[in-house]
């Protein structure tokens, strides 16, 4: 019997994750707010489409959301035509959006009030690896909850590990939204001097890539960033509604956290320069306007 499925909000990235669902032999139902955007992928991938999020979650086993923050999260949940008025007893839901540990937790007990589970999975790879089906997801939530929806994310997803209660995939998703700021800082400064100097950038990389200095963005964006290319890739706009995230939840933890801070406000300078859609590596571009 094919596991119904459900997906709601079609981005960048749900577009393309749902139509992994749909052609690995996931029936699944879309919902996106702009209906235009749900008929192109029904015409593209056969599937189907609810004109409400409760329409399409109607019949699904699982149910995944992917929006852009809390307050879009909530909006698809709560009313007389939302995910939880639909929603069928016994159903799995999945949020993908990146949005608070706080968010994960009340959604959680309001997912169990209707009979069903619910797990909170950020994902990371962007668009590019939503679109290649090789996105990483960190999930927080229960061992049974998780292994109902373990085939289905493997449909799009090269790793999948389930951190702890709910609100635990958000957390984790922070530290890896922490730490990519610091190494993307570094790498921009790296690069101007390396230019500065006169280093030939592809000999700089194949020298340095392979050892302590070696990073994921060294090796995706050192190119691009060179030559100053930015219209591609995860978008400043999107990265500082993600440090928010996180510098909120360090200060409810009464933790200090100075370089995450200080980019945050490198990025604000790279949104006043126009960059609010740039790739993150933009970074370099704020260094050598």
């Amino acid at each position: 019997m094919t596991t119904q499925c459900a997906f709601i909000g079609l981005g960048v990235m749900g577009y393309p994750m749902a139509g992994h669902l749909q052609t690995k032999g996931f029936d699944t139902c879309v919902y996106n707010r702009t209906e235009s955007k749900a008929k192109a992928w029904v015409e593209e991938y056969q599937g189907r489409y609810g004109a409400t999020p409760a329409q399409a979650v109607k019949d699904a086993d699982i149910v995944l959301v992917c929006v852009g923050n809390d307050d879009d999260v909530r909006s698809m949940f709560y009313g007389d035509d939302g995910i939880l008025s639909g929603l069928k007893n016994g159903a799995t839901v999945v949020d993908h959006t990146t949005a608070s540990a706080e968010l994960a937790r009340e959604l959680n007990e309001a997912v169990r009030e209707q009979g069903g589970q619910f797990l909170d999975a950020p994902v990371s790879g962007g668009q590019a690896g939503a679109e290649n089906g090789v996105l990483t997801a960190m999930i927080g939530g229960e061992q049974s909850a998780f292994d109902a929806v373990s085939d289905a994310l493997a449909c799009y997803t090269k790793t999948r590990e389930l951190m702890g209660e709910a609100g635990a995939g958000q957390l984790a998703k922070m530290v890896n939204q922490i730490c990519i700021a610091g190494v993307v800082q570094g790498l921009s400064e790296g690069l101007q001097f390396a230019r500065k100097v006169g280093l030939d950038p592809d000999k700089l990389i194949a020298a340095i890539s392979q050892g302590a200095a070696g990073s994921w963005q060294m090796e995706n964006r050192y190119k691009t960033m060179w030559n100053n290319e930015y219209e591609h890739g995860f978008a400043v706009d999107w990265m500082r509604k993600d440090l928010k995230i996180a510098l909120n939840e360090a200060d409810r933890q009464g933790l200090s956290m100075p370089l995450t801070a200080l980019v945050d406000q490198f990025y604000a300078d790279v949104q006043k320069m126009g960059g609010n859609r740039w790739d993150t590596s933009s970074l370099l571009a704020r260094l050598e306007k």
